[in-house]
């Protein structure tokens, strides 16, 4: 039996320029952005699990663009960005939902944005319940 596979894949993270204070690298920025979003892969997988109810053999992927804002950290603007999405919308919407509310912590000095992509992967069997995996670096 295979299990359904889960995972994001920041596509790009850009630190736009801001303030001269301290601030995290990009691939700080990247890798701590990927770290607060992979706190939400429980939340996703749950989400993920339901829609497999009434859509058994739902999957494909979810490409998600967003803002983190310097005043504290928050991510914003989550946005299903439909030319790297295959996954139905209501795929979609566990990813988006479940994404609201994070933050970097502590915020940095930068305005940062972002692309990260999900991948899923329905369970040869609608009983199995879904797999989440880390979010990987690409």
């Amino acid at each position: 039996m295979k299990a359904p596979l889960l995972f994001a894949v920041p596509a790009a993270i850009a630190v736009l320029a801001g303030c001269s204070m301290a601030a995290r690298s990009a691939d700080m920025y990247r890798d701590d952005t990927q770290a607060v979003l992979a706190t939400k892969n429980d939340a996703i997988r749950t989400c993920y699990d339901g829609v497999l109810k009434t859509t058994p053999g739902a999957q494909g992927s979810v490409a998600i663009t967003f803002d983190v804002q310097t005043q504290d950290g928050k991510i914003v603007n989550v946005a299903v960005d439909q030319s790297g999405t295959t996954a139905p919308a209501p795929v979609a919407a566990c990813v988006t939902q479940s994404l609201s509310g994070l933050a970097l912590t502590p915020p940095d000095q930068r305005k940062g944005q972002g692309r990260w992509t999900y991948q899923f992967t329905a369970p040869a069997t609608p009983a199995s319940p879904a797999a989440v995996t880390a979010p990987t670096k690409s």
